[in-house]
């Protein structure tokens, strides 16, 4: 295997839900020049369509959609996929949901606005569980 094809299979594969499809488009962009593969989804609907078409590593998940909560959504993702690692995001306000969503399999949480770096940091974090090893 070349070091180029090395690279692609070793890269993450981060599917996005966020409703706000602005804040979304510059998450995506500044993960994929970091070598993370992102496919974004604007709603629930639209995630369980991705999970169901492709295989994701990590899955960062917002936790207040206008079709499905998030909560019911990571219900849906760990039953499809339990070994999915999901990192809810929330605004201020619902750090207790975001705490209910650890309950149900999350790997973390982070509010939003959330620190690029930090977000990468927690992506990898998820990545490096067990699995992937």
């Amino acid at each position: 295997m070349s070091e180029n094809e090395k690279k692609k299979a070793d890269q993450i594969k981060l599917l996005l839900v966020d409703d706000e499809k602005g804040f979304a488009n510059i998450i995506a962009k500044r993960m994929s020049k970091r070598g993370i593969d992102v496919t974004e989804a604007y709603s629930g609907t639209e995630a369980l369509r991705a999970i169901r078409k492709a295989d994701f590593d990590v899955a960062v998940l917002d936790l207040k959609m206008e079709d499905m909560d998030g909560i019911e959504i990571l219900k849906i993702f760990k039953k499809m996929d339990p070994d999915l690692a999901v990192i809810m995001l929330t605004g201020h306000g619902s750090e207790a949901a975001a705490k209910d969503g650890i309950k149900f399999g999350a790997f973390d949480y982070l509010t939003k606005p959330c620190d690029l770096e930090e977000l990468l940091e927690k992506i990898r974090e998820a990545y490096q569980q067990p699995k992937h090893m």
